[in-house]
């Protein structure tokens, strides 16, 4: 017969708010039994958040809907606009472009991937263009945007969607959701951090007005500092900024100067890379880079001088060294958010690593006796999907083609790691993407990025090869029909400027019974 859990966690405390903090605190208060937990989040006014990261990954509409967020009601309280991908312009070389989607490109064949079809295919018709069979892709170039279709069997159920929110505003939607549910937030700083003397772990946090705090277990969402893992458990860091060089950030909001794109834009420059976020009522903008190629105030002016609409405040300067915590969850407390590490903005992945470590805790939120177990888990699915984020992030900085500046050049050569080289070894000679089945960007997302980059593998798939060499002709004729029925399916979505409008008005209802993908591809996998 089922037992109880003896000694169960009765109370929980947050160090910190922002977005890692209240998504913390709103997941935990709604999907954790609450008959015995309590939950309280310390935070002080006086100490600023990041809050630059504004582009998320399709993963948060899942997250929201666990929480039983109406999606139009999240959409008003956070400026959101709807995403489509990422542009990435100037990565391979000057003057490209493409589009990393979040859906795949075309459909398999007989149990072979379609990017072998599509290579075949292009060698004999160089004008192919791989964007013409991804229906998000084309979307976003005809700036179009609806709900995916709940039919597995139309190709409008080959997509998924993001947001672009604002950070700050989500943080204080959730904080509003979270205190209606039972969370209790106290303002202060925290000025010193307790722990037990027979085992180390931490036992309250004692703030300037000298209130202790005590708790069984304890959340950092402290930031890059690290209050508890680091300054007080001593966690150590893994440093990766000889893989992610950028270690610098400036940021800045504008005008818009247009309708908002259904896409972010992150764009290569000199020492870094720029990127633009358009909300409903202005546009994120920022520029990443790396400090020994350019100095804060070039990045201020390069990023002032390039942006799309007036700027709305003073610039706001960061720093940051690209890595993660060598232990997130140690003792008796888990670093969630920039506590536990950080892989630059580049593909969104900010708010979806706070979203993964908060529902894996939740999974594995322990008693006493098995905590020191349940937190090799957490660290092991941790550590592995960083790793593998970091890989792909690195993918994008080292297959460029760009010599036209001493950053671009270190990419460019720098020694990467053994399980990169692999991957694009294996791609390179065979067009052949490492199958994994569960973890955050998957083998569209590699396609879009080598293919986007320019490197386009020696070989592929012998079936795929002797189909085309078979019949030509039924081949080109098939790719371009699925080609047209792409650009059909894009012409019966209303734009996104349009959807954006419907959404205030009260007699367009969002879709009931969408269930939101878990995944980047469309709902169909979900």
């Amino acid at each position: 017969m089922f037992q109880a859990p003896k000694h169960p966690i009765q109370s929980v405390v947050i160090l910190g708010g922002g977005t890692a903090g209240w998504m913390t605190a709103a997941a935990l208060v709604k999907l954790l039994p609450q008959s015995q937990l309590t939950i309280t989040l310390v935070e002080s006014d006086a100490i600023g958040t990041v809050g630059v990261g504004e582009a998320t990954l399709p993963h948060l509409r899942y997250f929201n809907q666990r929480l039983g967020i109406d999606e139009r009601q999240f959409i008003r309280e956070t400026g959101a606009t709807f995403k489509l991908g990422i542009e990435f312009s100037h990565w391979g070389r000057q003057g490209d472009a493409y589009i990393h989607p979040f859906g795949d490109y075309g459909k398999p064949a007989n149990g072979v991937n379609f990017h072998h079809f599509y290579t075949a295919a292009k060698r004999s018709d160089p004008s192919l263009s791989l964007d013409s069979f991804s229906l998000p892709v084309m979307a976003c170039k005809a700036k179009r945007f609806d709900f995916p279709s709940t039919d597995p069997q139309s190709l409008l159920s080959t997509y998924s969607y993001a947001y672009h929110i604002d950070a700050g505003q989500y943080a204080r939607f959730l904080r509003s959701f979270s205190e209606a549910l039972g969370v209790t937030r106290i303002e202060g700083k925290v000025v010193d951090v307790i722990t037990r003397v027979s085992n180390g772990e931490v036992a309250a946090l004692t703030l300037e007005n000298g209130d202790r705090i005590d708790g069984d277990f304890f959340v950092d969402c402290s930031g890059f500092r690290g209050q508890l893992i680091e300054q007080t458990l001593h966690a150590g860091y893994e440093d990766w900024s000889h893989w992610l060089p950028c270690n610098r950030a400036v940021a800045v909001p504008s005008k818009h100067a247009g309708d908002p794109l259904p896409y972010t834009k992150a764009i290569a420059r000199e020492a870094g890379w720029q990127w633009q976020i358009p909300l409903q009522h202005r546009m994120g903008n920022g520029l990443v880079y790396c400090d020994e190629y350019m100095t804060a105030q070039q990045a201020e002016d390069s990023l002032l001088n390039a942006l799309p609409g007036a700027a709305l405040a003073q610039p706001n300067h960061l720093r940051f060294c690209t890595g993660k915590r060598q232990q997130s969850w140690l003792k008796n407390c888990v670093a969630i958010g920039l506590s536990s590490g950080f892989v630059e903005p580049l593909e969104s992945t900010s708010i979806y690593l706070i979203q993964a470590a908060v529902m894996k805790l939740i999974e594995l939120m322990p008693q006493r006796a098995n905590m020191v177990v349940k937190g090799r888990e957490y660290n092991r699915y941790f550590d592995h999907e960083m790793t593998r984020i970091r890989d792909f992030l690195i993918l994008h900085y080292h297959a460029t083609q760009r010599d036209d500046s001493a950053f671009w050049r270190y990419c460019k050569t720098m020694l990467i790691p053994d399980s990169l080289q692999e991957k694009m070894t294996l791609f390179t000679r065979y067009g052949m993407i490492e199958p994994y089945r569960y973890g955050l960007f998957l083998e569209p997302s590699w396609v879009a990025v080598y293919y986007g980059q320019g490197i386009i593998p020696q070989s592929v798939d012998a079936r795929a090869v002797a189909q085309h060499q078979h019949d030509t002709g039924a081949a080109t004729a098939a790719m371009a029909e699925l080609a047209k029925q792409v650009d059909e399916s894009v012409m019966q979505l209303p734009t996104h400027a349009a959807w954006l409008n419907r959404l205030h008005s009260e007699h367009t209802p969002v879709p009931a019974g969408q269930t939101a993908s878990a995944s980047l591809y469309g709902v169909r996998h979900g």
